[in-house]
């Protein structure tokens, strides 16, 4: 296990430091999108908000800190999306699982997702501790998804239903560098998304128990 300690929900913070951690953070996301993961660091991340690498480090005293508590932030506002868009109780599951696919497809449009998470993977290829998070947070959004899988067709194994929400997430997730933000197709997305909400959802309303062990047996690969 990486000897990282983890964060608490944002470090450092008391009442008369808040906005200075706001401030490493919006700079951290800054030289991450528009600088890359080279560049990457706590000096250049103090240098971006203008502060001492001593002030950025009492607050983070390591960029693993960092990137842990943009993922956190992220998720926290996507919860907050489901809930107003997705949560409501007039919605069947088959309704709400077409939004969590409009939702993250839309999102890979922006800069932020195409960008981010992008150079999140390249830190991760080199750092266990980013990995572990960066997988931490693909598994929340496996588990949003396949709450409506379960719903959607409950017949289905409880591997079964990861295996689904798996794929879903990313087949998603592989338009990045094909659809997103400033990519060549990124034209196209809007006749992705609508492909994909159907399709997604047909495929898990058909899928049946022990399928996909059928079908990963015929791939002679297991």
């Amino acid at each position: 296990m990486p000897d990282t300690e983890l964060a608490p929900a944002k470090p450092g913070i008391y009442s008369r430091g808040a906005e200075t951690v706001d401030a490493i953070l919006r700079a951290a996301l800054t030289v991450l999108l528009d600088e890359g993961a080279e560049a990457f660091t706590i000096r250049r991340v103090a240098a971006a908000c203008g502060l001492r690498v001593g002030n950025v480090s009492y607050h983070f005293p390591k960029k693993e800190m960092l990137i842990q508590v943009l993922l956190d932030e992220i998720m926290e506002k996507y919860h907050a999306k489901l809930e107003v868009n997705v949560r409501k109780p007039a919605l069947s599951d088959e309704e709400r699982l077409k939004l969590v696919i409009l939702i993250c497809l839309e999102d890979i449009c922006g800069k932020r997702t195409t960008r981010l998470f992008t150079e999140l993977w390249a830190l991760a290829n080199h750092n266990d501790f980013i990995a572990e998070r960066v997988e931490a947070f693909y598994a929340k959004v496996h588990d949003v998804i396949g709450e409506y899988v379960q719903r959607i067709n409950p017949a289905l194994s409880k591997d079964e239903v990861h295996t689904l929400s798996l794929f879903i997430s990313a087949s998603m997730e592989g338009t990045t560098p094909f659809l997103g933000y400033q990519k060549p197709w990124n034209a196209k997305m809007p006749a992705v998304i609508g492909i994909s909400s159907d399709w997604f959802v047909t495929l898990v309303k058909s899928t049946k128990p022990g399928d996909i062990a059928r079908m990963a047996q015929a791939t002679g690969l297991e």
